[in-house]
C-alpha cells in the first residue's frame, strides 16, 4: 500500500518508479499547490558524506533558476529518506509525444532553441545533466517544455560509487562514450546526449539498438554514428552533418555548445547553407591540438567531413573508424559499465514527472555636448572601483566626466547640469551579466548598482526616478541608485510564474503577471507587499484581470499608453490551430469589463516576421504610449530580427538599423518616443552591443555608433538581455 503522507506532502499518486527514485504526485498544504515529490532511497544514506554533498548539490540545483529547467522547491530529508519537491508538470514528457511518430525538422528546433540556454548556463556553472532523455524533458499546461531531474544524477553518482564500485550514472541508450566508461565528462556530454534524442525524434528509432543494454553501450562507444539518411532518406542531406558532430565519439569534434548545436539545426530548418566552422567556430581550436594525435584530424580534412555533406558516390562523413583507444582500456571501462547495468537498465526507463555615443541622429539632428570628458577610467578596471563596483571619488586634480551616478541619483531633479539629455531621458539602466547597472545615455559613468549575479529582468524606473524596480525568481524588488540598497516589494512563493511588474504612466496603478493571470491593480506599495498569492491580488479590488478563463489568452508581459487607459499585453494565444504570442491592446478606461475584447492584435497576417513561424514567440517589444510598437522575433536566444506596427495603419514595417538584418532584441522607446534604444548581436558573432538612435532615422542610410561600453559587458550570451530610460521629468 502506497503511503499516504510523507512529511507535510499528501500523497495523491505514484507517477513513476525508477532506479533512483520514485515519484509522486503530491499536495503541498503549505502553499496550497500540486508538486511532484521525487524520493531517493535510503541506502544511499549509509555513505557518512552523503549528507554533506547532498545538500551542497541540492541547493546549486535549486539555485538554477531558469523558464526551460523545472524548478525544485524544496529538498531534504523525512524519516532518513531524502527527497526533492519540484513543479508538477501537467503536460506529460517528450517520450509521450514521441508516440504521435517523428517530428519535423521545425519543431525539433524550436524545441531545441528553448532549452539550449538552460543547458549552457548550467554547463557555464559546472552542472551536467548526465541524463539526458525525452523521459526528462516535460512540458507545462502550456506546452512549454523544461527539463527536469537537473543535476539529480549527480547526486546519485557520488553515492553510487559506492554502492556498485562504479560512478556511472545515465541511461545506456543516451549515454556519450566517455560518460559510458567512466571518465571525467563535461557539458558535451549532455550535447551527445540531445544528439541522440534528435535522432530519435526525427526518425521516431534509437540510432544504436542491442539485445541488451550492455551491448547499446558498446555500440555506443565503439560503432560510427548511423546515418540518419539511411533510415529517414526524405531528410534534409545537411541534418547528417549536424547529427554525426552532435554525436562525434572525440568530445572535442562535438559542438562546443548547445546553442552551436540549434543554431545548425535552426539553419537546416531554414533550408540554409550549413557552415558549421562559422556556427561553431571553436572546431578550429579543437582541430589544432588534435592534429599531432590523429590522422586525417587536420582542419581542412575534418571541415570537410563535418561541415560538407557528401555527394553521390562519395564517402560520408562518420564511416571511418571510432576514435582508437587500446582494447584493454576499452575493456576495462566495460567492465566498470557492466557493474551498474542492473541499475542504468531500470533507470532507462524513465521517471516521467507530469519542468556608445550611442545617438547618432540623421545628419541634421546630433546631441547636446557632454561636458567633462578627460576621465577615461572604466568602472570595470578593478584597480578603478571599490568593492561595490562604484566609481571611486576623483582625485583631486582629477576632473570626472560628468558627476557620479549616486550624485545624479539623489539629485531632486533628474536634470542636472552637465549631464546630456536625449530624447526626454538621462539615464540608462541595464542588466550586465546579472547585476543592474547605470549610466549616461551617451554610455558615461556606467555604474554596478547591484552585486548580487542573481537573475532578473523586467527593469523599470520608479516613479521619482531614484530606484528601479525589477522581478528576480518569485519576488518583486525594488534597488535605490543612491546606495545600492535592495527591497524587497512583494514575493509570490506559491506561484509557477511571475512575469510582469508594469506601472502605468500617471502612477496609480501597475500591472501584475502571475501564473499567467494578468491583475491591473492600485499601485499602492503598503498593499502590495502584503500580498502573497493571487487571492491577495483579486482582493485589491483593481480596474482589470486578463487570464485564467477558458477564451482568454494566458497574459505575460505589459506595456501601458500615455493617458494610462489602455494596455497591450504579450499573450500565448492559439492562431490557426498553432500556439503563438500574439500582442493584444485591451481598453481598460471601463474596469467593469468582465470579458474584455481587444482592439487590436498583432502580428497575426499583419507582419511577416522572420522566424516568426517556426518560433512563435515574441521574446520583447515595447509601445510609444501612442501608436507605434516596436518587437522582435526569436532566432536565437532571446534576439531576432526587428519591427515595428502602427495601430492606425493596422501595418507593419521590417526595421533593421543597422542594415544587417539580426539580431536585435530589447527595443526600447525614449520618453518622448522620438529615439530608439535596443541590443544588437551580430549573427555571424562578435560582441553584444547597445544602441541609442533617432526613430526617424532608421532607414535614411544613416550610420550608427553604439554606446563604448567598456569590455566585459554583455560577455554571456545566455544571459537576460534588457535595458530602460530614465524619463528626465518623471
Amino acid at each position: 500500500m502506497e503511503p499516504q503522507k510523507f512529511g507535510r506532502y499528501e500523497i495523491k499518486a505514484e507517477i513513476g518508479r525508477g532506479g533512483m527514485a520514485t515519484v509522486y504526485h503530491a499536495y503541498d498544504p503549505r502553499f496550497e499547490r500540486e508538486v511532484a515529490l521525487k524520493v531517493l532511497p535510503r541506502e544511499m544514506l549509509h555513505d557518512p558524506q552523503f549528507r554533506t554533498r547532498f545538500e551542497r548539490e541540492a541547493k546549486t540545483i535549486a539555485m538554477l533558476e531558469h523558464p526551460a529547467i523545472v524548478p525544485v522547491y524544496d529538498f531534504g530529508e523525512e524519516e532518513g529518506q531524502p527527497y526533492f519537491v519540484m513543479r508538477y508538470m501537467t503536460g506529460g514528457s517528450l517520450s509521450d509525444r514521441m508516440k504521435q511518430g517523428p517530428m519535423t525538422i521545425q519543431e525539433v528546433a524550436h524545441l531545441f532553441g528553448r532549452l539550449a540556454p538552460a543547458l549552457d548556463e548550467a554547463h557555464a556553472k559546472g552542472i551536467i545533466h548526465r541524463d539526458l532523455k525525452p523521459a526528462n524533458i516535460l512540458f507545462d499546461q502550456y506546452g512549454e517544455p523544461y527539463i527536469s531531474d537537473f543535476g539529480i544524477a549527480k547526486i546519485a553518482a557520488g553515492s553510487q560509487a559506492n554502492l556498485t564500485g562504479s560512478a556511472i550514472v545515465g541511461t545506456p541508450a543516451y549515454m556519450s562514450p566517455e560518460q559510458a566508461q567512466g571518465e571525467g565528462i563535461d557539458g558535451r556530454s549532455d550535447i551527445y546526449g540531445l544528439g541522440v534524442i534528435l535522432f530519435e525524434l526525427l526518425t521516431g528509432q534509437q540510432p544504436y539498438h542491442g539485445d541488451t543494454p550492455m551491448s547499446v553501450v558498446v555500440k555506443h562507444i565503439t560503432d560510427p554514428v548511423p546515418h540518419i539518411l539511411d533510415v529517414k532518406p526524405d531528410l534534409p542531406p545537411a541534418i547528417e552533418a549536424v547529427i554525426e558532430k552532435a554525436m562525434a565519439k572525440d568530445r572535442e569534434e562535438r559542438f562546443s555548445t548547445v546553442k552551436a548545436l540549434t543554431d545548425a539545426l535552426e539553419t537546416v530548418a531554414r533550408g540554409e547553407t550549413l557552415d558549421l566552422e562559422n556556427i561553431d567556430r571553436t572546431l578550429v581550436a579543437s582541430t589544432r591540438t588534435v592534429n599531432t594525435k590523429k590522422p586525417g584530424s587536420d582542419t581542412r580534412t575534418l571541415l570537410a567531413k563535418k561541415g560538407q555533406v557528401p555527394g553521390p558516390g562519395a564517402p560520408r562523413a562518420g564511416t571511418g573508424t571510432a576514435n582508437p583507444r587500446k582494447k584493454s582500456d576499452l575493456w576495462i571501462g566495460l567492465g566498470g559499465v557492466a557493474l551498474l547495468l542492473c541499475v542504468a537498465a531500470v533507470a532507462g526507463v524513465g521517471i516521467l514527472l507530469k519542468d556608445k555615443i550611442p545617438f547618432l541622429a540623421s545628419p541634421s539632428l546630433t546631441p547636446p555636448p557632454i561636458a567633462h570628458t578627460t576621465d577615461t577610467r572604466q568602472v570595470l578596471n578593478p584597480t578603478n572601483t571599490d568593492a561595490s563596483g562604484v566609481l571611486p571619488p576623483p582625485a583631486a586634480n582629477d576632473t570626472p566626466a560628468s558627476p557620479p551616478i549616486a550624485t545624479l541619483a539623489s539629485s531632486a531633479t533628474p536634470t542636472v547640469p552637465g549631464l546630456a539629455s536625449i530624447g526626454g531621458a538621462d539615464l540608462i539602466a541595464l542588466l550586465n551579466n546579472n547585476d543592474i547597472w547605470v549610466m549616461g545615455v551617451d554610455g558615461s559613468n556606467p555604474t554596478r548598482i547591484t552585486k548580487d549575479g542573481a537573475a532578473k529582468n523586467n527593469l523599470q524606473w520608479s516613479p521619482d526616478g531614484q530606484s528601479l524596480f525589477y522581478i528576480s525568481g518569485k519576488c518583486v524588488q525594488s534597488v535605490t541608485v543612491l546606495n545600492g540598497m535592495v527591497t524587497i516589494i512583494a514575493c509570490f512563493n506559491a506561484a509557477d510564474y511571475l512575469e510582469a511588474f508594469e506601472i502605468s504612466p500617471d502612477d496609480k496603478q501597475v500591472a501584475i503577471s502571475l501564473n499567467r493571470v494578468l491583475y491591473v491593480v492600485p499601485f499602492d506599495l503598503n498593499a502590495i507587499t502584503k500580498a502573497r498569492t493571487w487571492v491577495d491580488l483579486r482582493d485589491m479590488k483593481g480596474c482589470f484581470t486578463y487570464g485564467g478563463l477558458p477564451n482568454q489568452a494566458p497574459p505575460k508581459a505589459a506595456r501601458w499608453s500615455n493617458d494610462g487607459t489602455k494596455i497591450a499585453v504579450n499573450t500565448n494565444s492559439v492562431d490557426a490551430g498553432h500556439q503563438v504570442d500574439l500582442i493584444r491592446i485591451f481598453d481598460i478606461s471601463r474596469c467593469n469589463s468582465t470579458n474584455p475584447q481587444p482592439l487590436d492584435n498583432f502580428p497575426g497576417s499583419r507582419i511577416n516576421m522572420t522566424a516568426y513561424s517556426s518560433h512563435p514567440v515574441i521574446p520583447s517589444f515595447d509601445w510609444d504610449g501612442s501608436t507605434l510598437f516596436v518587437l522582435n522575433s526569436k532566432f536565437r536566444y532571446d534576439l531576432g530580427y526587428l519591427y515595428a506596427y502602427n495601430t492606425e495603419t493596422k501595418r507593419g514595417e521590417h526595421l533593421d538599423p543597422l542594415k544587417t538584418t539580426c539580431c536585435y532584441t530589447g527595443a526600447r522607446f525614449s520618453p518622448d518616443g522620438s529615439s530608439l534604444l535596443f541590443i544588437y548581436q551580430d549573427v555571424n558573432g562578435g560582441p553584444t552591443q547597445l544602441y541609442y538612435v533617432s526613430y526617424g532615422s532608421i532607414g535614411t542610410g544613416a550610420t550608427y555608433t553604439p554606446l563604448a561600453l567598456p569590455d566585459g559587458f554583455f560577455s554571456k550570451a545566455t544571459d537576460q538581455l534588457d535595458a530602460v530610460l530614465r524619463p528626465v521629468n518623471p
